[in-house]
């Protein structure tokens, strides 16, 4: 049995290097991340992925994540602009704004004691070289749990204590303990800093999870992540959301 807990949009974003304008492959990326709207909202979650790609859903791979933050339009927009500063033994450097490379229809879904993130991708309509190199399905799904923050973590591995999520005593009462729980309530994701792990889980959602998203037939001029984020199409390269290329 799977019950849906909290649906909504999903975009994916990557952002090249400092100084970086053609992306060959993962090591000319910054960074990866996708945001978050909930449905019926106007609240954003941003939220990074460690190594800079999905994990893979057919080796069940698991991936480190944090939510980075929590904003309206205005500022995820601004979060994903081009910026240039100066240094004193490199003169301006600029770091190249933040790139749409998907846009998808998302559920949290409590499935068998555990909880899934899964989605279906509207843009592109075939995936892409872009897509590839982040491990964006068509559709997929991955069982995500969230971390204690009062919880030791591995040397290396997570969030300095002072960056992780401080949570209400309602949700650290979940933890009772333990080190991860599933992502239920999905309010964990409103709280910067709150860490998760993904673990690939299907390629196929309605056979995984049985539920249909309710994915739409999307165009560059109708796409969401401009209307929503009110971005326009000529501010940040369209490529890798309308033909999966990486420039």
């Amino acid at each position: 049995m799977s019950e849906i807990l909290e649906g909504g949009d999903l975009f994916f974003f990557y952002r090249p290097r400092v100084g970086t304008e053609r992306v060959e492959g993962i090591d000319d990326v910054q960074r990866f991340f996708f945001v978050l709207r909930p449905e019926g909202t106007d609240r954003y979650r941003l939220v990074t992925v460690g190594r800079k790609r999905l994990p893979d859903p057919r080796s069940h791979e698991r991936e480190w994540a944090f939510v980075a933050g929590i904003d309206g339009p205005k500022q995820i927009r601004d979060e994903l602009e081009r910026r240039e500063y100066e240094t004193r033994t490199r003169g301006v450097r600029v770091e190249p704004e933040a790139r749409p490379v998907g846009e998808a229809r998302y559920a949290i879904v409590d499935h068998d004691g555990h909880t899934h993130l899964a989605y279906v991708l509207e843009l592109p309509s075939t995936p892409g070289e872009a897509q590839r190199l982040f491990r964006i399905e068509h559709q997929a799904s991955y069982v995500v749990a969230v971390r204690n923050p009062d919880a030791p973590a591995p040397p290396g591995a997570g969030l300095d204590e002072d960056r992780r999520a401080a949570f209400p005593p309602e949700l650290l009462e979940r933890f009772r303990g333990r080190r991860f729980v599933p992502l239920d309530p999905p309010g964990f994701l409103d709280y910067p800093g709150a860490e998760l792990v993904l673990i690939g889980a299907s390629e196929r959602v309605v056979d995984e999870l049985g539920i249909e998203l309710d994915a739409e037939v999307e165009r560059i001029h109708t796409a969401d992540v401009f209307a929503r984020l009110r971005l326009r199409p000529g501010e940040v390269p369209v490529g890798p959301l309308e033909r999966g290329e990486l420039r």
